[in-house]
């Protein structure tokens, strides 16, 4: 029986940035993955962010945004990891009018509340992204966004946890959870039994399953997005890229379905709305992807993955030369209006989760992380987490 003060389940971006900023205040932490570091979504996403700035009046969703893309500058320069961060602006492209009267008034929106965004004509976004269809409208222009390394972030919040006194154990699947009489928790793995008296869920979509063992529904959807790459490429695309068509399809047609999560580009076997971002890495591969599709196995569509290249083209000419080299999916933790859940479950003593965080867990997890530390070690709810509150989403079975 091992013992421990405070046990994660999760070893993605979320996870792992709590167990460094938990054990960086001093606590004994031990984090189990039932896998590998970042195996799962923290590691097979883009590695886009699209921060807007903290804006007039600092609301969470900023605060992730921004407070992470400080942990990601952190990482890279001050604590020496190459993670291969770089600011590099992102910009979600314009096809249509519709589209362009869409942005536009989201633009007017963010620069009323504070935030930094620019929209773009089609000549002075191709004059930052000259592999651009000029075909496009135009751009809505982010210069706080930034792209990194999912597996080398991952890994590095990781090591620096591991650096401060955290334990994490690999290959450590938990198959069951107890609470004591005690108000301890007994968490079995085939490899060994823990006791501790704070136990943390980050396990993404899993959180549901591990929330079923203590009797209670976390609210979390698996919701499967697939990628497709180049190989290594001459360099040709300098920003993060987002298109602009299914943000507006899920602005002005939304839809209630109890089943399943907003801003879905399928419904059932039906699909929705396109939905497009990726990069280029430093290694010159070209990485795209978008799908969002609830209840579905995790292996790729090969003809959603086509579909995605063929919007790529749209807005890149030149990939048309470039064949698909590599193909993967994961699942995302979704939740039905998109609300994240991070803090404690009223429903019992001493048991935290962080999951919700969707399609934005590489650019909010990190921070995420870190007020969940917070919040466990002071005791005090932040009054940027009400909105997060467990207490307004999980319940008991």
């Amino acid at each position: 029986m091992q013992h421990t003060d405070i046990l994660i389940i999760g070893g993605g971006i979320a996870g792992t940035s709590t167990a460094y900023h938990l054990a960086k205040y001093g606590h004994e932490v031990t984090l189990l993955e039932r896998g590998e570091l970042a195996s799962e979504a923290s590691g097979l996403n883009a590695g886009t962010l699209w921060a807007t700035g903290w804006g007039n009046m600092p609301h969470l969703s900023s605060t992730l945004s921004m407070g992470g893309l400080e942990l990601f500058k952190t990482l890279q320069f001050d604590f020496g990891y190459d993670i291969e961060f770089r600011q590099s602006g992102s910009f979600k492209a314009i096809q249509t009018e519709s589209q362009y009267e869409f942005v536009q008034a989201e633009e007017q929106r963010l620069l009323t509340e504070g935030h930094t965004v620019n929209l773009l004509s089609s000549r002075d976004t191709r004059s930052i992204e000259p592999a651009l269809s000029s075909t496009i409208l135009g751009c809505m222009y982010y210069p706080h966004g930034a792209q990194a390394n999912p597996v080398k972030t991952t890994r590095a919040f990781a090591s620096l946890a591991q650096q401060n006194g955290a334990r994490i154990l690999l290959q450590h699947e938990v198959t069951g959870i107890e609470m004591l009489d005690s108000g301890q928790y007994r968490v079995s793995t085939p490899q060994e039994t823990f006791l501790t008296r704070r136990l943390v869920l980050a396990a993404g979509p899993w959180c549901r399953s591990l929330g079923t063992l203590l009797g209670i529904d976390i609210p979390v959807f698996a919701v499967r997005g697939q990628m497709w790459s180049t190989g290594p490429v001459p360099y040709r695309i300098f920003h993060s890229v987002m298109g602009a068509e299914s943000v507006h399809y899920w602005r002005t047609e939304p839809y209630s379905d109890e089943q399943t999560p907003a801003e879905m580009t399928h419904r059932g076997d039906k699909r929705l709305t396109r939905h497009l971002y990726g990069r280029q890495t430093m290694d010159g591969e070209i990485i795209f992807g978008g799908d969002r599709q609830v209840k579905a196995p995790k292996v790729p569509d090969l003809a959603g993955i086509e579909i995605n290249r063929q919007h790529a083209i749209e807005l890149f000419p030149f990939l048309c030369d470039y064949p698909v080299k590599r193909i993967w999916a994961g699942w995302m933790p979704f939740t039905r209006h998109l609300k994240l859940i991070i803090g404690s479950i009223p429903q019992r003593e001493n048991l935290y989760v962080l999951a919700g965080l969707s399609s934005s867990g590489f650019e909010q997890g990190p921070m995420a992380g870190k007020l969940l530390a917070d919040y466990i070690h002071d005791g005090s709810t932040p009054a940027l987490l009400s909105e997060a509150d467990p207490a307004q989403q999980v319940t008991l079975l």
